[in-house]
């Protein structure tokens, strides 16, 4: 009975919640509410391969606006590319930049991580390649580039050896909307050389002649993907067709607009509710068996584009990637956040139902995220019903109902 008084209360208090704040938060991760939580390995399998990783070889990219996101529209246009919180816009002031500092002849494990509402960005270093080893926290066979694509949500581990003349370098991320270029030193950074003068780089951009390719980034381990390897191998196949609706200004995959419902999913699934018909919201929902292989099409080319994808609760196998037309089922990247890429796209990841729960798979542009470019997959909702809440899950509700909304 405890559990079922505790729901009673705390479904109450979501509907609460939701209408509490549903206006004010909107994008705020666009407005600057973001960071990067690193946890590191002490069994790193790459650790051979360099000599420093600190805080200082974090680097993340972000878009910027000068106009709060609930005054900017619908989709804005970002000002200005921040590399570590600096940038310069177009037409501004010749502010100071993020410096990144290393010493010659030591190999660095740079950690980029794309914090970005909407621009995907090309990133590359004048003078020098990287060799990746880790994409959205999955191990991989060591790979040399001269740049990479990163799109928002997504993570990329390096190692950069700084074996070029002691000076400075420009580090470079273009992105897709906004001001491209880099003239003035927007969209850019520094790498400064131990002894290299405190001065902007004079150096080169060159054309990046070894581009990563999704394609070339294989697993270290575990690299198969689930299921019987060719087309029909998975267990249940969902294709998810996303179209606009241009009245609303609202997105929908297959027909269905999400729209963040007013008790969790969770806790629906908790107070007795376990299909697809019976969970809101409608449409947007869809329960899966336990310890099945699932596999999720995603044409792509839908207005946009691209979209990265993100799934809660999984890493997944993509076996048909953006740009290509050739499945791979025994080595394809490994990781959470894909591109849906263009019209002649349709990308396939799969992944098995091996941990219980409502997660969900949504556009990581946050505008898109906000127009309903979501769904939900409700995994082995019968085990997640039988879940019982410890004694704190109480607790937390009355703490909230106690708080001033001004504190919130």
């Amino acid at each position: 009975m405890r559990k079922l008084a505790s729901f009673s209360y705390c479904l109450d208090h979501a509907r609460r919640f939701y209408l509490r704040t549903r206006i004010p938060t909107p994008t705020q991760y666009c407005d600057g509410l973001r960071g990067v939580f690193v946890v590191y390995d002490p069994f790193d399998p790459h650790r051979s391969k360099y000599d420093i990783d600190n805080d200082d070889t974090v680097i993340t990219l972000a878009d910027w606006y000068h106009i709060p996101t609930l005054a900017a529209g619908i989709v804005p246009t970002p000002e200005t590319t921040l590399v570590n919180g600096k940038g310069r816009y177009a037409g501004g002031p010749t502010t100071p930049l993020t410096v990144i500092r290393v010493i010659k002849g030591l190999r660095y494990r740079f950690r980029l991580v794309s914090l970005a509402c909407d621009p995907n960005y090309i990133f590359a270093i004048d003078g020098h390649s990287m060799t990746i080893i880790k994409v959205d926290g999955v191990n991989v066979e060591p790979l040399t580039v001269d740049s990479i694509q990163i799109l928002a949500g997504q993570r990329y581990s390096f190692v950069l050896k700084a074996n070029q003349p002691i000076g400075n370098y420009w580090v470079r991320a273009e992105p897709n909307v906004g001001t491209t270029g880099f003239a003035g030193g927007v969209n850019s950074a520094v790498l400064r050389y131990l002894l290299a003068p405190n001065a902007d780089p004079t150096t080169t951009q060159t054309p990046n002649v070894n581009p990563m390719l999704e394609t070339n980034l294989h697993p270290l381990v575990n690299a198969a993907a689930p299921g019987l390897p060719g087309p029909g191998g998975a267990d249940v196949a969902i294709n998810l067709a996303i179209t606009f609706d241009y009245d609303a200004l609202l997105f929908m995959i297959n027909g269905a607009i999400f729209v963040p419902p007013t008790v969790p999913v969770l806790l629906q699934i908790l107070s007795g509710a376990q299909t697809a018909q019976s969970l809101l919201p409608s449409g947007s929902v869809y329960t899966l068996p336990p310890n099945k292989v699932i596999e999720l099409t995603i044409p792509g080319g839908s207005i946009g584009s691209p979209h990265p994808f993100h799934l809660h609760g999984h890493s997944f196998s993509v076996v048909l990637s953006a740009g290509s037309s050739t499945y791979n089922y025994v080595n394809p990247v490994q990781r959470d956040v894909v591109s849906a890429g263009g019209a002649s796209d349709n990308v396939t990841i799969r992944f098995k139902t091996d941990n219980p729960g409502p997660w969900i798979l949504h556009c990581h542009i946050d505008w898109h995220f906000e127009m309903g470019l979501a769904v939900v997959f409700a995994e082995d909702t019968p085990t997640v019903s039988t879940f019982n809440p410890p004694p704190s899950w109480d607790e937390l509700c009355p703490i909230y109902d106690a708080m001033n909304p001004e504190d919130l």
